[in-house]
């Protein structure tokens, strides 16, 4: 198992050394650069000094060097804990990141449990009552939540929320506590706001999520160790929830580390964008727009890093839970 182990984190860090090469060069492709549009800028503003700061702090962050000569500073850099600087605000990513990655990682696992919670009991109840009405009243409400984009449905609240009901429907907090310090009434006045994100980003994943819980679990009732377990005298219930969601549950075991957390982040990404949140999703998207190699390059290589330990936490955990994958 150590040897495994080992081998999966070599395999990880050569994918992320791979991703963020390949990163660095597609964001750099188009024309210009960070400073090219923040010069543009200053000089809309009338700043009649600003090409000579820019062209020091192209000199300083190696700007004027060639592409691989910038890829390998930026990554040596990086490994030091230096992720670079983002012209734009003109403060180090690392800190604009610190800022943000809290509540970024709080609204990413809010909207993981509230799917869960929500697809897992619907998927059970519509497989162990197939056909029947509250099966079919599911099925319809799960194809219409595949069909329908986060973002639409975080616009049409925004509508209704401004224009309809008159509150204030953006951000996690209140306009008091924005900028507070942390305290119990923060925090509450926190999870008073993060349920309308998480649920928005929820509704997409959790109509998926129901429906290949739905389809494993019709499969594995009608394997023999259920009719085994049946014929032992155990009731429906505990056949159901001991012995077949354990097996049929292992998919999603899998679609949570390699699929599922990448996916709320980037569902999350364009809620966070129409809703205006303080998460790192409008800095992200930011920093595409505006070319800011530093802060994109930086998020993406987390976000492989993330899938590449959600993905081998999944296998440990399905080592855990099921035997026959430890014989193996």
């Amino acid at each position: 198992m150590l040897a495994y182990i080992v081998r999966r984190l070599g395999y990880a860090a050569l994918m992320v050394v791979l991703v963020s090469f390949v990163s660095f060069i597609i964001i750099e492709l188009p024309p210009g650069d960070a400073l090219t549009q923040e010069l543009q800028r200053l000089q809309a503003l009338g700043d009649r000094g600003a090409e000579e700061r820019v062209e020091k702090l192209r000199v300083r962050y190696a700007m004027d060097k060639p592409l691989l000569t910038r890829y390998w500073i930026w990554a040596t850099n990086f490994v030091q804990g230096d992720f670079g600087h983002y012209f734009y605000y003109d403060r180090p990513v690392s800190e604009l990141i610190g800022e943000r990655l809290s509540l970024t990682i709080t609204l990413v696992l809010a909207t993981i449990a509230l799917t869960w919670l929500v697809a897992i009991p619907i998927g059970v109840y519509s497989a162990v009552n197939q056909y029947s009405i509250g099966d079919q009243i599911f099925t319809t409400i799960s194809f219409l939540g595949l069909g329908t984009p986060g973002f639409l449905l975080a616009l049409i609240i925004l509508f209704v929320s401004v224009v309809i009901l008159d509150q204030e429907a953006v951000g996690l907090f209140s306009s008091e506590f924005r900028d507070a310090s942390w305290s119990l009434a923060k925090v509450w006045d926190l999870l008073k706001h993060l349920w309308v994100p998480a649920l928005i980003a929820c509704v997409t994943r959790a109509a998926r999520l129901m429906r290949i819980m739905r389809g494993n679990l019709l499969e594995t009732l009608g394997q023999p160790f259920v009719e085994a377990a049946r014929a032992r005298g155990l009731k429906n219930r505990s056949v159901t929830w001991k012995h077949a969601v354990r097996v049929a549950i292992n998919p999603l075991i899998v679609i949570l580390g390699t699929e599922e957390i990448h996916a709320t982040i980037g569902s999350n990404m364009l809620v966070a964008w129409v809703l205006n949140l303080p998460t790192l999703g409008p800095l992200f998207m930011n920093a595409l727009i505006r070319q800011e190699m530093y802060m994109a390059g930086t998020v993406l290589v987390f976000i492989v890093m993330t899938i590449m330990v959600g993905s081998l936490l999944a296998d440990l955990t399905l080592a855990a839970l099921d035997p026959r994958i430890r014989l193996d």
